[in-house]
């Protein structure tokens, strides 16, 4: 039987059984969702991708045969003739590797301790075609990666000559992306409708050719817009 097209369809790809059935149990449970697959591996997550065509696909990290890195840059990398909305669930303890997930093509990182409502929401942004970065994990990403983000020693470097394409009030908007905002939260902090946000973060994903908020960070860090040290 048919998925309706207003439900979420979502796949689950973890290897470890128990945190495997969590998730299908808290997602199933969501009126707006449902669990069209389940995946214990790299390879078996691409073909069921490939097959049922969800609408998100719940990626782990660390899973046998090939890992969710390697299973998400197939699925949503440059390379990806249909590229897949990925939500990669993770650890604290597996931080070295987020960097590259992130380049891989994930639409969004949660933490496998977060809340189940935060898990509920993490997918529904993601299957609008959002992108979902936990603060906390943000805060992880820079101070562990800050060699990586480091803009380039040159004076003008491209990052830096791209963002003089953006107004002031939309480097205002890609600065609180870059700590990992929602609309609603930059909405708050700029004292702006989330309607207004989000024709800002339209424009600077145009202007900037960026493809969601996960390359944004990414592109203001490498740019010099923030330091690690302004990253809390």
């Amino acid at each position: 039987m048919s998925v309706p097209s207003d439900v979420i369809k979502v796949l689950v790809c973890e290897d470890q059984a128990l945190v495997r059935a969590g998730f299908v149990t808290i997602l199933s449970a969501q009126p707006d969702m449902e669990v069209v697959g389940e995946a214990v591996d790299g390879r078996a997550a691409i073909r069921s991708a490939e097959e049922l065509k969800p609408d998100v696909v719940v990626m782990d990290i660390r899973m046998p045969l090939l890992d969710g890195i390697e299973a998400t840059r197939h699925l949503a990398g440059p390379d990806a003739a249909d590229p897949a909305k990925v939500l990669v669930v993770t650890t604290f303890n597996v931080d070295e590797y987020v960097y590259e997930a992130l380049r891989a093509g994930a639409s969004g990182f949660l933490l496998k301790d977060a809340p189940p409502p935060e898990l509920i929401n993490a997918v529904r942004t993601v299957a609008r075609g959002e992108s979902l970065l936990a603060p906390a994990v943000t805060r992880t990403l820079i101070g562990r990666f800050a060699d990586r983000l480091r803009p380039a020693a040159a004076p003008a470097s491209l990052e830096r000559e791209r963002l003089q394409v953006l107004a002031p009030r939309e480097l205002e908007v890609l600065l609180l992306i870059s700590k990992g905002l929602s609309n609603a939260e930059i909405a708050a902090e700029l004292f702006i409708s989330p309607e207004t946000v989000k024709t800002y973060v339209s424009r600077i994903f145009t202007k900037l050719d960026l493809r969601d908020r996960v390359q944004a960070v990414i592109f203001a860090y490498r740019a010099g817009l923030v330091s690690p040290e302004r990253a809390t």
